[in-house]
């Protein structure tokens, strides 16, 4: 695979795709074009209303071969993510078989998250970025892939409180890290977009805002607790990225 498609071109042609991408992107486009129940992430609903979004299907997240198409995927964007709008991330909707849709609970889904996280990153052969720290206990870390910071946001079935988490499939975007230049507290538009956003979840969402949900740069925000967020207020005690030890153990051969 790692085919990136646009929103124009899945409008016209969504019905040559296989049955499950054709529900995946439907339910999508129902759920953040929604204007009765408006979703909460203001630069995601500009960004699919104005065809700056970018679309990847992949196939079952237990599996490494996944991981790769999934590289593929990021890389294919890596290509076109500056040219393609300021509001732009990946979307990438996961074939999620029958067994975890009915037997997956969502601290299951966190752990199937970070797997796929981990297993990405095998297929990553760029330096990991020297202006981001490798350490996510640092408040400055963000996951990178390519050479690209990147926030990355999970929803899963299994949540049902958390609607802003939940997705009929197992669902990851990846927003570069550019995106947020002018949308973090040290800007007076950064200031009203948090304070819109959190409003919206608390709207839309069936109990308040996650304790874990701060902005990037304030030391005591970790991003990666805000990549997958549980159904509650349960919160991981460090963080599950394994890159940097899998590095130390295992160099790069020549």
């Amino acid at each position: 695979m790692g085919a990136v498609l646009e929103k124009h071109w899945l409008d016209k042609h969504s019905e040559t795709l296989p049955i499950w991408q054709q529900t995946a992107y439907n339910a999508f486009s129902a759920m953040i074009a929604d204007d009765a129940n408006t979703f909460p992430c203001i630069p995601a609903r500009k960004g699919f209303l104005s065809n700056e979004l970018r679309y990847g299907f992949v196939g079952d997240p237990r599996e490494v071969h996944t991981a790769k198409e999934l590289a593929d995927c990021l890389r294919a964007y890596d290509l076109c993510a500056r040219t393609s709008g300021r509001y732009t991330s990946l979307a990438i909707f996961f074939e999620t078989p029958e067994e975890l849709l009915k037997g997956f609970e969502v601290e299951d889904y966190r752990q199937l998250f970070w797997s796929v996280l981990n297993n990405l990153t095998t297929f990553d052969d760029k330096d990991w970025p020297a202006d981001i720290p490798s350490d996510p206990s640092n408040h400055q870390w963000e996951f990178c892939f390519n050479g690209e910071p990147y926030f990355v946001f999970c929803a899963t079935p299994a949540h049902q409180l958390r609607k802003s988490r939940y997705f009929p499939t197992l669902f990851m975007a990846f927003q570069p890290r550019w995106v947020f230049a002018d949308m973090n507290d040290t800007t007076v538009f950064g200031r009203k977009l948090k304070k819109l956003i959190r409003k919206r979840i608390d709207a839309y969402d069936a109990i308040p805002g996650h304790p874990d949900l701060k902005w990037y740069g304030q030391a005591d925000n970790y991003e990666w607790q805000q990549y997958f967020i549980s159904d509650d207020d349960h919160s991981p005690a460090s963080c599950p990225f394994f890159k940097m030890q899998l590095d130390l153990k295992f160099p790069p051969q020549e």
